[in-house]
């Protein structure tokens, strides 16, 4: 109550009053969300009505809205000479227009990948798909090739990558569809793989960096590397380093990296908040699969926000998603524990087929749900 006295709005409505530990904000296009401090989470509906709400008019006279270092929005008051983060038209929110339906509201979390996709004609486009002989991978390159793209296959195993290819094919005979090897824990399988696309003399406009590894015991690569460090992370950033002038020649191109909530769980910094590069490629000793993991994906994100920072001039962006709570993935198959826990959660987690694929066409904005959870994290 204290930020909204500051803002001159200590006026409320009961019922749209938050709870304890929530926060009310504004994204830059004037969309209203609800942060949550205690369990560090956003979300669009008002945590007691359930409703979505815009920003309606102007601000008022001698205000002005700016963004901070972190790209937090925050607005200024030059007639009192003050500044606050909490959006002064906030007592004059209107209903969301259920007519004109941002990208967030359309898709939730038992939307599937080919009801993303419908209505849209990716012939022309190429993607690669890591990973892509099951689970997350096979539904986002299936939803993709039937929808025309040309869709290669990027796996270590190939005879369930011809297999994969084969399921494609017999849903639609004229799918572009191929698989090439790709072994993210041999950098020199890395390098082949991009040699041998390069050599194809073909366009990359969609890169999906899926492939992962989960729960695996503590082992070190031919590279010298732990594996879950090498194969989550490090082979991604390596395979997109050396197709990066190829996505630069196909713009606009994008990057899409699948990460998870789990980064939320970890740090990479030492006492001093310096990064601690022993933490990201630990010894047996100091190895604890769960948080190899959750380091591997906080790496993740760090990686595509920076390469969409230095990349998106050029016409490639990048995202990093967390593809929902998905049980039915076969990440978990390294120890029976964890399949057993994976087997219970099933009923209440999301189906294979509902994924999320972000294609080169769909706008991304700073109000995504990838967006407010780092901002939230941030704070």
């Amino acid at each position: 109550m204290a930020a909204l006295r500051y803002a001159g709005l200590d006026d409320t409505d009961s019922e749209d009053e938050l709870p304890p530990g929530w926060e009310q904000r504004t994204t830059k296009d004037g969309w209203v969300y609800y942060a949550n401090h205690t369990e560090e989470k956003t979300q669009w509906e008002h945590p007691k009505t359930g409703k979505r709400k815009r920003i309606a008019g102007d601000l008022p006279y001698g205000w002005e809205q700016e963004t901070d270092e972190n790209g937090q929005v925050f607005f200024v008051d030059h007639i009192n000479k003050r500044t606050t983060y909490l959006d002064p038209r906030l007592a004059f929110t209107v209903d969301d227009n259920p007519t004109k339906p941002t990208a967030r509201q359309r898709y939730d979390g038992s939307t599937t990948a080919m009801e993303i996709l419908q209505g849209r004609d990716f012939s022309g486009k190429v993607v690669i798909v890591t990973g892509a002989n099951s689970g997350i991978g096979f539904e986002t390159a299936k939803s993709f090739a039937l929808h025309g793209a040309h869709v290669i296959l990027a796996c270590r195993n190939m005879t369930r990558a011809n297999e994969a290819v084969s399921r494609i094919l017999g849903e639609w005979h004229k799918a572009k569809v191929e698989a090439m090897t790709l072994d993210l824990a041999v950098l020199r399988s890395v390098q082949h793989f991009a040699q041998a696309f390069k050599a194809k003399n073909v366009s990359l406009h969609v890169l999906v960096c899926n492939a992962a590894v989960f729960a695996l015991p503590w082992s070190l690569t031919k590279d010298g590397l732990e594996t879950t460090f090498q194969v989550n992370h490090l082979g991604h950033f390596y395979l997109v380093q050396l197709l990066q002038d190829v996505l630069c020649r196909s713009a606009p191109a994008r990057v899409v990296v699948v990460s998870s909530e789990s980064h939320r769980f970890t740090d990479i910094n030492d006492s001093s908040g310096k990064l601690d590069f022993s933490r990201l490629s630990p010894s047996k000793n100091d190895y604890w699969a769960m948080l190899a993991y959750n380091r591997s994906k906080l790496c993740n994100i760090l990686f595509s926000n920076e390469l969409h920072r230095r990349l998106s001039p050029r016409g490639v962006t990048s995202n990093a998603v967390h593809p929902g709570n998905v049980m039915y993935s076969s990440i978990h198959r390294s120890w029976w524990v964890y399949t057993l826990l994976f087997t219970l959660a099933r009923p209440f987690t999301k189906s294979m087929i509902s994924v999320e694929v972000l294609a080169p066409e769909t706008e991304v904005t700073e109000s995504s749900e990838g967006a407010l959870g780092t901002r939230l994290l941030k704070q």
